[in-house]
C-alpha cells in the first residue's frame, strides 16, 4: 500500500453522521492552574464576553471565518465568529468562576460540561494550540464541523512537518476532494486545515 494510500485508506467524504468523543476534565484540585475552559454565552455575545475577560487579563481564543457583507449596497468581508456563543478561555478555574458569580448578566456565560466526569471541559494545551494555529495560520478555504462522523474520524493520525501548520498533530481527511488535516475539539468543534501536500504528512504510529 502506498504512503498516500495508508494516509487516505480511511478517510472518507464527510457525512450527517456523528459520535462525539468525550473529553475527561482534570482533578479540581488543579484549580488554580491555567488551562483552556470552554464556555457558553447566550445571545451571540460571545464578543462580548471576550472583551470582558481580556480586560480582567483573560486569554480568550474565538474561532473567526470570512463572510461577505453586503449591507448598504457597499460589499466587503468581515470577520465573524465561526460558531456563536462559544468562547475558549485560558485561565485558572477561581478566576473564571468569580467571573461568572460577580457579573450582572451571570445567568448568561456557562461553563461547558463533560456529563460524564459532570466537571467543566478542559481542552489540553497541545490540543488547543494545534487547533488556533490552524484557525489563523489560514487566510481562506477553512472548514469548521460541529458534527464528525466515524468514517472521517476514522483517518490516520498524522503530524505536519513543513509548512505553516509545521508540529500540528491531526487526523487526515479528504473533503471537497482536497486532502486536509482536521484538529478536534472532541464534542465541541472541529477544523479542516486548506491543502496540504503528501509530502509534509508524516504517520504518527
Amino acid at each position: 500500500m502506498t504512503n498516500e494510500s495508508l494516509l487516505l485508506d480511511s478517510a472518507g467524504m464527510l457525512s450527517s453522521d456523528s459520535n462525539p468523543v468525550k473529553i475527561h476534565a482534570e482533578a479540581d484540585s488543579l484549580g488554580d492552574l491555567e488551562r483552556w475552559y470552554v464556555l457558553r454565552v447566550s445571545y451571540c455575545r460571545e464578543l462580548k464576553l471576550q472583551e470582558r475577560l481580556n480586560e480582567r487579563g483573560i486569554m480568550t481564543f474565538i474561532p473567526m471565518k470570512s463572510v461577505r457583507d453586503s449591507k448598504k449596497g457597499n460589499p466587503k468581508i468581515k470577520e465573524v465568529p465561526a460558531i456563536h456563543n462559544l468562547v475558549f478561555a485560558y485561565s485558572n478555574r477561581t478566576s473564571l468562576d468569580e467571573y461568572i458569580s460577580s457579573e450582572a448578566d451571570a445567568q448568561m456565560t456557562h461553563y461547558m460540561w463533560d456529563k460524564a466526569t459532570r466537571k467543566p471541559i478542559v481542552v489540553p494545551e497541545k490540543q488547543m494550540n494545534d487547533f488556533i494555529r490552524v484557525c489563523t495560520n489560514s487566510e481562506e478555504d477553512l472548514i469548521y464541523l460541529t458534527d464528525i462522523s466515524d468514517k472521517l474520524r476514522s483517518g490516520s493520525k498524522v503530524k505536519v512537518i513543513n509548512g505553516p501548520f509545521s508540529g500540528v498533530e491531526g487526523v487526515v481527511v479528504r473533503i471537497k476532494k482536497s486532502r486536509r488535516v482536521m484538529v478536534e475539539i472532541p464534542s465541541i468543534l472541529s477544523v479542516a486545515s486548506a491543502y496540504i501536500p503528501l509530502e509534509y504528512l508524516e504517520i504518527i504510529n
